[in-house]
């Protein structure tokens, strides 16, 4: 059975109750090289496309967040920086939402117990409910077509998959 690392994932599976820019969009500096003279370092590429690193950090909205998931980092591969979208809100922090948003969990062993974590990566950044308006189903009348009905199942929270994965990882353990 083969399972990618790396796999897609819904804005609104990731951030259920949503996303607030913090801060910039900034290049992710190569600490595998060498310094420039200048004492700075270069930016890291992607190792599959070979494209510039970018992050920005995320604040989720979600009550069920622990301290250590409040802060997300979410990284671009693009050739040019991406701009995030205007802030419209009254809040000091932007909301966004990720088109192509993919994960991968990974096992942080940085304090007392090591701990599932997750590298999230997107394709860009947009305000939310807007990643869909490009290309918006209409139906005969030209019109907006109707909405589909929503699953009859549940997708699973973050803190549940988790869980699950945590249970895989000390299954497979021993």
């Amino acid at each position: 059975m083969a399972i990618a690392k790396r796999f897609e994932i819904s804005h609104q599976t990731a951030f259920p109750r949503g996303a607030f820019l913090r801060g910039f969009v900034e290049p992710v500096p190569d600490f595998q090289s060498e310094q420039r003279p200048d004492g700075s370092r270069p930016q890291q590429r992607d190792k599959e496309t070979g494209l510039p690193l970018w992050q920005c950090t995320v604040i989720d909205a979600d009550d069920e967040a622990g301290r250590r998931e409040f802060g997300v980092t979410v990284k671009f591969a693009a050739q040019h920086q991406p701009v995030p979208p205007k802030n419209t809100s009254p809040l000091p922090w932007t909301p966004v939402e990720f088109v192509g948003l993919t994960a991968l969990p990974y096992v942080d062993d940085s304090g007392n117990r090591p701990r599932i974590a997750w590298s999230f990566r997107a394709r860009d950044l947009v305000a939310p409910r807007q990643a869909g308006k490009p290309g918006e189903a209409k139906d005969a009348a030209g019109g907006p077509a109707p909405r589909a009905r929503p699953p009859k199942f549940r997708p699973w929270s973050r803190r549940t998959l988790r869980r699950r994965l945590k249970r895989s990882v000390r299954c497979a353990i021993g």
